[in-house]
């Protein structure tokens, strides 16, 4: 006989809180109390005759059994959140997902979405700002918009735009650590870095052609916006990418240090669901976001 499947409302506590390393999380977002996630938890294990979390006094975490079992429980209600999604709706209308690089979703994608929301009102969106890589159709989205420098060979990939980069900092800043000609010694300021890009200072430095430059030092921070925001409150300089810190720059927020602005490698791209064609909420959007991308090239 094969093994019957444990009930769908345990696999949900599990998934929750392996998800979240806590049975208090998971019991809040689920509107339930920690108790009876811990009891839902404890019925599955012994359903299942698995241990699935360590309980100590440091906290919660999954065991080596708990964790590859997590990643099958996590798959399978993706699939089934994108087959619900999928079902036809009285209205034809559907929310769309998306799974937008977190800048870009606040710098460039968000300021942009009420033109497209105008044109078709009676559509949903769902946005995911994680940076983790996204499974077309596993992960339940229909686009996901990223930074790489090559497109996988796919109809799927379309370049939207390049980015430019150019060292800036608050005005503040500038005119604290300028010299008599108003210039910045770039080898001489605090410089500050995001952990996460993949072109940064060095990028900048060799796209400048600048030798006997040391870029190393100064202050990190995993985010583009974060490192932004250090550059805004006066910390030091941050290596700017246009177009997402042209906003500041237009604003005078955040000013240039330098004349050079260089090329980045990478560019921005949509990558759509295989299946978008057949919906035409999804095909709407894919052409929107191309159009709203081409003047910036």
């Amino acid at each position: 006989m094969p093994p019957r499947l444990p009930p769908l409302s345990a696999l949900r506590l599990f998934e929750a809180a392996g998800r979240h390393q806590s049975f208090k999380r998971a019991a809040a977002e689920l509107h339930l109390t920690p108790s009876a996630v811990s009891h839902g938890i404890v019925g599955l294990e012994q359903t299942l005759g698995v241990a699935l979390f360590i309980r100590s006094p440091q906290g919660l975490s999954l065991t080596p059994e708990g964790v590859d079992y997590l990643a099958y429980v996590t798959e399978a209600f993706s699939l089934l959140l994108t087959g619900t999604r999928r079902l036809p709706t009285p209205d034809a209308s559907r929310a769309i997902a998306i799974s937008c690089a977190p800048t870009l979703a606040s710098r460039w994608l968000l300021p942009r979405l009420s033109t497209f929301l105008q044109r078709m009102p009676n559509v949903d969106i769902t946005m995911d700002s994680s940076q983790r890589q996204v499974g077309f159709p596993a992960d339940g989205f229909d686009f996901a918009i990223r930074l790489s420098r090559a497109p996988v060979a796919s109809d799927a990939w379309h370049r939207l735009f390049g980015q430019r980069l150019v060292p800036v900092c608050s005005p503040a800043y500038r005119a604290n650590h300028a010299d008599a000609d108003g210039k910045l010694d770039l080898r001489a300021v605090t410089r500050i870095h995001v952990t996460s890009a993949s072109e940064d200072w060095q990028g900048w430095i060799e796209g400048a052609g600048i030798d006997d430059f040391d870029a190393q030092g100064g202050l990190s921070f995993d985010s583009i916006q974060m490192a932004f925001d250090a550059a805004m409150t006066g910390l030091g300089v941050v290596i700017g990418r246009r177009p997402l810190v042209d906003d500041y720059l237009a604003s005078g927020t955040l000013v240039p240090t330098h004349d050079i602005t260089t090329p980045a490698q990478g560019a921005y791209w949509l990558i759509c669901a295989q299946d978008i064609e057949s919906h035409p909420e999804c095909v709407a959007f894919r052409d929107w976001v191309i159009e709203q991308a081409r003047p910036f090239g």
